[in-house]
């Protein structure tokens, strides 16, 4: 019937909150504003089947510069799983991003599905959970990232992705009801941090920084913004023995694993000073 024909097309914004909504009903936990900021990445960058007028099937298919594209949000409504919706979505995703290298950070149990499609694991990510509060340490290296030019971010972030993502970026340290902290070193930059409300506790993504002191530090005062007791979250890449030291040493525990994948080449990224993933669903 006409009706039922399934659709596949870009998504309008309020679409993307779908998405959204739907990444919390699997556990995702998503940002209170992240819809915006991946929004604002790649507006043809979002995917919706439809069966009928209804939205049956979600991909994220975001284009960063000239090379790299990153695919989230593939979702399925549980109802309609097992019935090829999923895997039609997700061919125009890849034909989207086609020619470049494409990055996920898939769950576990998919790793193999991702593998017949031409995925090749890179590392894995673990989200850590703890809680908020303590004391912001005393560190006058510390600064608001607003008080540093947005150049200079951008030229201290570019060697943690792969491609450009000043657009993203911009909108990211300056959602509402965020906390993005520096720390300084010879008065340049040498690591910066974004901690952001979510629908369960707060996230900090990224935290990237040039020595473990530095990244401890950031940590510190970032969890000091939350409410003490409140939930907290870091997305570590699990190759990184200075992140994973750090999460214990605070007592978090893990929560949730990722695969992260690539269909090209791994980037060269700096792991070692890579200690929290800006976001499992853009990278």
């Amino acid at each position: 019937m006409q009706e039922n024909r399934y659709t596949i097309r870009v998504m309008t914004r309020q679409e993307v909150d779908i998405a959204i909504d739907w990444a919390a009903a699997e556990g995702w936990n998503p940002g209170l504003y992240d819809v915006d900021c991946f929004y604002a990445a790649d507006i043809k960058g979002f995917l919706i089947g439809l069966l009928g007028d209804e939205p049956v099937a979600t991909v994220s298919v975001v284009k960063y510069g000239d090379s790299f594209g990153f695919l989230g949000f593939y979702i399925v409504k549980p109802e309609y799983r097992g019935k090829g919706y999923g895997i039609q979505i997700w061919n125009a995703g890849l034909a989207y991003l086609g020619g470049r290298n494409i990055g996920l950070d898939g769950v576990v149990a998919q790793q193999s599905n991702y593998k017949k499609s031409g995925f090749t694991l890179a590392y894995e990510n673990i989200r850590y959970q703890g809680t908020g509060g303590g004391h912001f340490p005393t560190d006058s290296r510390i600064v608001r990232l607003s008080t540093i030019p947005f150049d200079e971010i951008c030229t201290y972030d570019e060697p943690f992705f792969p491609d450009n993502r000043m657009q993203f970026l911009r909108c990211w340290i300056n959602q509402p009801q965020c906390t993005a902290l520096g720390i300084l070193q010879n008065r340049k930059l040498a690591g910066y941090g974004v901690l952001r409300i979510c629908r369960s506790g707060y996230k900090i993504g990224p935290l990237f920084a040039d020595s473990p002191e530095f990244a401890e530090h950031l940590f510190l005062a970032l969890k000091a913004h939350v409410p003490e007791g409140v939930p907290i979250f870091l997305d570590t890449p699990a190759v990184n023995s200075a992140a994973v030291d750090l999460v214990k040493r605070h007592n978090m525990i893990v929560a949730f694993e990722t695969a992260r994948m690539y269909t090209g080449k791994s980037p060269d990224l700096p792991i070692n000073r890579l200690f929290g993933v800006t976001t499992f669903e853009l990278g």
